[in-house]
Formats: structure tokens, C-alpha cells, sequence
């Protein structure tokens, strides 16, 4: 490593990591992009993404993260190999300490250091992901039109997303372990008139099995009967986690849940620090918005450099 002090440090390099880079790089920023392993984030776990702009006939993950991290090397992105343990964002300049002791520091900093999908931890979860086990149906609902497809939740998220699967699939099993929902009354009500949604409740998920691709699921509930339910697709939609472990939380005001809080150029509540992509509290984490944010957070990062300089 040539240096030690930065005028930007992005921590991450998933969409919002690699537009960020991307941006800072080509506003000539002095930065440095921080990933613990290959630039791409989730996207590099997707199978197909179809609603990129840009790309009509689709790509896989793997291709579009490649892509985004060759367009920001174009313009000098300046990358490092790193995992973050720790942050100091209570003096100035902020301090970012690497696994290896290592101390770097920043003027302003990105967090981009995103959000994981909350498992089952069944057998055939982890080999199935991307061939039929999914954690987002806004990405993939267009995937199975006219297929049975099981959602697995019974928060809001879940719940919605069995209604918008509905658009696609022929039929929506939706499997919560409770025998109620923990959806709004509102957002259960719409769901049960939806003669397309099935409901299978006091049960959960102990098996994904399937040769190439979802084939069937185990279920137990609650009294310890076993059965098979045949599906083509499942989605698992019971939470996200924060990768926040490195992070102040109090610091930047965490919510309850680990999501950071930002206003709409993503400003975080300390100056000079944004946050972007899935670890920014909102509603929508999609690859789409999150390179947005990362743009967003840029210029954020810029303004706040060029009025120190004044």
C-alpha cells in the first residue's frame, strides 16, 4: 500500500460501492474502494439479472458486476483487498482499522458495505440459490410465469411479495411457522381475497430437494406430520441483515434494526460520512438503486470536500 490518508474511502463494492468508485475516479476524487472479496456484492449470488437498463436481453450476475467494475477501472479506479473491522468516525480525519492492524484514514467516507438475506439454514438452501431458491421476488417473479412458486414469511415483505407473484406464477403457496401472520391487517386482507395464494401456516420449511433446479419442498408443522409440497421455485423472504459489524452504530444512529439513516443525498448523521446501497434504510434494495445512491453519494462527498477547501 503507497499511502495511508484518502480524500474518500468507499467501504464495499457492490452496485452502489462500484458506481461510487466509478464517480470519484472519474471526478479525479483521491479514493480508495475497500472490498473484502470479489467486487460485485449479492449480485455476484444472482443467477440472471433481466431488469438492469441497458441490457434488454439480460446477463448474469457475475457478467453485470465484471462489467461495472471494468467500467470504473477505466477511469482509475483505485481499489484494496481488505476487511474492515472497525471504524472511528468520532475524530477528523475518520479511521478506517483492516483485519491486519492496518490504520488508513479518510476525509469523507461511503458505506456501502450492504445487507444479506436472512436463511432458513435447511439442506438444499445454499446449493439450490440462483436455480429456484430466491430472496426477492421484485427481481425474479417474471422468472415464473405460470409456475407454483412457495413464499416463505408472514411479514409485509412476504406477504406482498406473494400477492405481486400472483402477476406471474399460476399458484402461490405461502408457509409461515405461526398460525397468524405478522403482516398488517390490510396487507393479510388483500392476500387472503387473492384466490391465486395458498396459505400453509404452523409449518416451516425443513428440506429444498430438486436434481437441476427446485423440485419440492419438506415441510413439518407444528404437531410433527411430515409433508412433500411440489413447487418449481421458492421464495424465502423472512428478513435482511445489515453488514454493520464494523460500524458506530450509535454513532450513526442506527435504527433498531442496523439500517443506516440517511437524508436524500445520503447524508449520514455525521458529516462528511454517506451510506449507500442495502445498508441505507429504506423500503426498495435494488441493484438499480443502489447504483444510484452510489452516484448520490459521491457528489455528496465532493460538495462536503470542496467546502472544507474554502
Amino acid at each position: 500500500m503507497k499511502k495511508n490518508h484518502y480524500e474518500l474511502i468507499i467501504v464495499g463494492s457492490g452496485p452502489a460501492g462500484l458506481t461510487a468508485g466509478l464517480y470519484a475516479a472519474r471526478a479525479r476524487i483521491d479514493h480508495l474502494v475497500i472490498e473484502k472479496g470479489a467486487a460485485g456484492g449479492q449480485i455476484l449470488l444472482t443467477d440472471w439479472v433481466d431488469n438492469y437498463p441497458g441490457f434488454p436481453d439480460g446477463l448474469s450476475g457475475f457478467d453485470l458486476a465484471e462489467k461495472m467494475e471494468a467500467h470504473a477501472r477505466r477511469f482509475g479506479l483505485s481499489t484494496l483487498t481488505a476487511n474492515v473491522v472497525s471504524m472511528d468516525l468520532s475524530v477528523t480525519p475518520k479511521i478506517i482499522t483492516l483485519e491486519d492492524g492496518t490504520q488508513l484514514s479518510c476525509t469523507s467516507l461511503i458505506i456501502c458495505s450492504g445487507a444479506r438475506p436472512q436463511r432458513l439454514n435447511i439442506p438444499g438452501e445454499v446449493e439450490l440459490t440462483g436455480k429456484g431458491v430466491s430472496y426477492c421476488a421484485t427481481c425474479d417473479a417474471p422468472f415464473y410465469r405460470d409456475l407454483h412458486v412457495a413464499v416463505v414469511g408472514g411479514g409485509n415483505s412476504a406477504v406482498q411479495e406473494a400477492s405481486y407473484l400472483t402477476k406471474f406464477a399460476k399458484r402461490v403457496t405461502l408457509i409461515h411457522r405461526r398460525d397468524t401472520l405478522r403482516a398488517t391487517k390490510i396487507v393479510q386482507e388483500k392476500a387472503f381475497a387473492n384466490n391465486k395464494i395458498d396459505f400453509i401456516l404452523s409449518s416451516k420449511v425443513t428440506a429444498i430437494e430438486g436434481e437441476k433446479g427446485v423440485e419440492r419442498i419438506q415441510l413439518v408443522n407444528n404437531d410433527g406430520q411430515e409433508t412433500t409440497l411440489a413447487v418449481d421455485g421458492i421464495f424465502i423472504l423472512i428478513g435482511v441483515i445489515p453488514n454493520n459489524e464494523m460500524l458506530p452504530l450509535a454513532l450513526l444512529q442506527a435504527e433498531h434494526n442496523g439500517f443506516i439513516p440517511t437524508d436524500n443525498e445520503t447524508r449520514t448523521a455525521i458529516p462528511g460520512v454517506m451510506a449507500a446501497g442495502d445498508i441505507r434504510s429504506k423500503e426498495v434494495r435494488q441493484i438499480v438503486n443502489a447504483a444510484g445512491e452510489g452516484a448520490t453519494a459521491v457528489l455528496a462527498a465532493e460538495h462536503y470536500l470542496n467546502n472544507l477547501t474554502k
